[in-house]
């Protein structure tokens, strides 16, 4: 049975809302992309790595969202990501049975989504990581389908944004598996979801 991990940078108030780069995600006139991209640094990538490792190698579960943006900005950049994420199993969830999902290795997953995702987690194979995806990451522990949270936590407060645990979001016992700071300042803690 494989697990399901989030893997995800926050600020310090859990906004998850555009990490990466500037103009990633401006929905609710969000204009503080790429807040992220200064506090990442070689500590950040290995610890990802070696959870990719652990895994037994790239598997993705993402929103459809997530999924468009991710691969389709990497896509157009000359980067080791690039052939990273063609190269990995896509499991990609949308409400919508007519989704295109133009990059290789990919598959749709709709229909009853919590019973889907379960049925992803019985097959053998790579745990799977689930990076960006907010309403995924919700409808998942609403669900209790995550295992793991693996996050990033950045020394800053942004004050709006779309935020990982929203109010009224369910809640999640949790037990420390690892816990490091960066010379940047980013908390790296991996949870095990109780």
């Amino acid at each position: 049975m494989s697990k399901i991990y989030v893997a995800n940078h926050i600020s310090l108030d859990g906004v998850m809302q555009s990490p990466g780069r500037d103009g990633e995600d401006t929905r609710g006139g969000f204009t503080r992309g790429g807040w992220a991209a200064p506090r990442s640094n070689d500590e950040v990538a290995a610890v990802l790595q070696d959870r990719v490792a652990r895994a037994g190698g790239m598997r993705l579960l993402l929103g459809r969202r997530s999924y468009d943006d991710m691969l389709g900005f990497w896509n157009t950049q000359d980067s080791p990501f690039k052939d990273g994420l063609n190269n990995a199993e896509k499991y990609v969830v949308s409400r919508s049975s007519s989704t295109v999902l133009p990059w290789p290795n990919s598959t749709l997953v709709h229909g009853d989504l919590p019973h889907e995702i379960a049925r992803l987690k019985d097959q053998r194979g790579a745990d799977l990581c689930v990076m960006g995806s907010g309403e995924l990451i919700r409808l998942l522990l609403e669900n209790g389908l995550v295992d793991e949270l693996l996050l990033f936590v950045h020394p800053l407060i942004l004050g709006s944004g779309a935020r990982i645990f929203p109010d009224g979001g369910v809640g999640a016992e949790l037990r420390l598996l690892a816990s490091s700071v960066t010379r940047t300042g980013v908390a790296i803690v991996h949870y095990e979801v109780n």
